[in-house]
């Protein structure tokens, strides 16, 4: 990937927190670098249990071992996918003069939508999110908790204040899904749609799926 090409590149972060249905992050990461989109991952300590709890994936311990092996799983190019430590505050998403113009926090826990509603920055993707908030910027907080607490209700409600898009991970049933990875791709679906990135892996209302 040549310094002009870098430079054209779409970047989104990609933070997978402690949530149930961390397959939604995984396929939304697979779908961008499929898009060609140049993508910063943050992996909380949680999402790693997630990952070990709900998927057959075998995730290595370090950073440099992961972000070679989420290369190798959805064969990404030299240098579109980045992988940051939690306190690794010298990312470009630490900073405002620097972060992305996208953020997506899939799947977001409860403590996590907590957190970012008040500004707490105590890791890398809180700090990430404030970044987004405090610069305008998109960011799509993607909760995937049932039932919601009048905290979690207020929580989200502060964040769509504040500008964020939240957009539960609720799968719609309309384009008849016949597989889990069906219900998935609704959801991520609606995720790139926020994004502005073509996507076919889920018709839109009125469209069939052959269109």
């Amino acid at each position: 990937m040549s310094e002009g090409q870098d430079k054209t590149l779409r970047t989104v972060t990609v933070a997978l927190t402690g949530g149930s249905g961390v397959q939604y992050g995984l396929r939304l990461l697979e779908c961008l670098l499929a898009a060609g989109c140049r993508v910063y991952v943050l992996l909380s300590s949680a999402a790693e249990v997630v990952i070990k709890t709900e998927t057959s994936l075998k995730l290595p311990a370090g950073i440099e071992a992961q972000q070679a092996f989420f290369q190798a799983l959805y064969k990404a190019q030299p240098d579109q996918l980045t992988l940051f430590s939690r306190e690794d505050w010298f990312s470009p998403v630490a900073s405002g003069s620097s972060s992305p113009s996208s953020m997506v926090i899939c799947p977001a826990s409860g403590g996590t939508l907590s957190s970012i509603a008040c500004g707490a920055s105590n890791n890398l993707i809180e700090r990430a999110a404030d970044v987004a908030l405090k610069e305008r910027r998109q960011l799509i907080v993607v909760p995937r908790e049932t039932p919601y607490s009048a905290i979690h209700l207020e929580n989200m409600l502060s964040l769509t204040r504040l500008g964020a898009i939240v957009l539960p991970a609720s799968p719609g049933f309309y384009h008849n899904p016949s597989t889990i990875e069906d219900l998935i791709d609704f959801v991520v679906g609606r995720i790139l749609d926020q994004l502005g990135i073509n996507q076919s892996i889920m018709p839109r209302w009125g469209e069939s799926q052959s269109e």
